[in-house]
């Protein structure tokens, strides 16, 4: 097997439950290093709900997730963070009383050999908006401004691989650019990403391939180039 097929993230057949609701029916995705892979679907599909089972911070009640060639399904948040996956929630979550840098100092982690490596300075040319508001605080920037931060925390821990939950969601159609070119430089820095999206154009222009969730159940998998070649598939699953 090729490096660039080489499995890094992979679900086989994982369940998911909020308390006796069942969301999750036997989700089965794969994430190649250097890959960057959409999950698709509508709103309410489980896509939040996967990223959180991946994670950790939802624990899955069957099935199995494998991280680097390890089993990490039952496993802690932060023991999953410490072996290089990182988690970008939609709710962005930063820390409204401190600064862009000390925001991003508390997500500091030491190098990784397999990982791109990143210091401020990278993540201030990645994101120049943050470089021009390094003494600002978390609660004074807007809501594109929050989602770049929350970025840049996470990179902050030189991850294998970062899940993305809705990155576009909310933005201002300039920063929805801004965020594609960095996410596609990501790529070029050979990060691994998983994207939790319902903007088909932003997916479509930073993404590999796609996999669409419909009432928690993987109902389509396809190369993105696939995918936008079939419009059936479109209307079917992603029309609103």
């Amino acid at each position: 097997m090729t490096a660039a097929a080489e499995s890094l993230l992979r679900a086989d057949t994982v369940d998911a439950f909020y308390g006796q609701a069942r969301i999750l029916f036997s989700v089965s995705l794969e994430v190649h290093r250097g890959e960057v892979v959409a999950l698709l679907g509508r709103n309410g599909a489980g896509k939040s709900t996967t990223l959180k089972s991946l994670m950790g911070l939802v624990r899955p009640r069957g099935g199995k997730v494998q991280f680097a060639g390890r089993r990490i399904d039952g496993a802690a948040p932060y023991a999953i963070c410490r072996q290089g996956l990182g988690y970008v929630p939609e709710e962005r979550r930063v820390f409204a009383d401190l600064t862009v840098e000390e925001n991003l100092e508390v997500g500091r982690r030491p190098r990784r050999e397999d990982a791109p490596h990143w210091t401020p300075e990278r993540l201030y040319a990645l994101f120049p908006n943050l470089g021009r508001m390094r003494g600002r605080r978390g609660g004074e920037m807007s809501g594109g401004e929050q989602q770049m931060l929350t970025i840049a925390r996470t990179l902050m821990g030189n991850p294998r691989a970062v899940l993305l939950d809705e990155p576009s969601e909310g933005l201002a159609p300039v920063i929805v650019d801004q965020m594609a070119e960095a996410i596609r430089e990501l790529k070029r820095e050979g990060l691994t990403l998983l994207i939790s999206e319902q903007n088909l154009r932003f997916a479509a222009a930073i993404t590999d391939r796609a996999y669409i969730l419909e009432k928690g159940q993987i109902c389509y998998e396809n190369s993105m180039a696939g995918l936008l070649a079939d419009e059936p598939a479109r209307r079917e699953y992603l029309a609103v």
